[in-house]
């Protein structure tokens, strides 16, 4: 049979690998530790902008001071 030269796309290779040394339990019970820890990240991001705002409104009203 001869193939097309237009229209033919190669389908990726399927294969099944099979993980030596992985452990499901442990793998769920580090996702679930990431997400109790991902809450103080983004209070601590908050803060900091804010910090940032604070200072650079320091800075803008001492320029319009002097």
């Amino acid at each position: 049979m001869i193939k097309p030269m237009f229209g033919h796309r190669p389908k990726p290779k399927k294969f099944d690998y099979q993980f030596r040394y992985h452990d499901p339990e442990k793998e769920e019970r580090r996702r679930r530790r990431i997400k109790i820890k991902r809450p103080y990240k983004k209070t601590h991001q908050g803060r900091s902008i804010l910090l940032y705002a604070l200072g650079l409104s320091l800075v803008v009203y001492i320029i319009s001071v002097l």
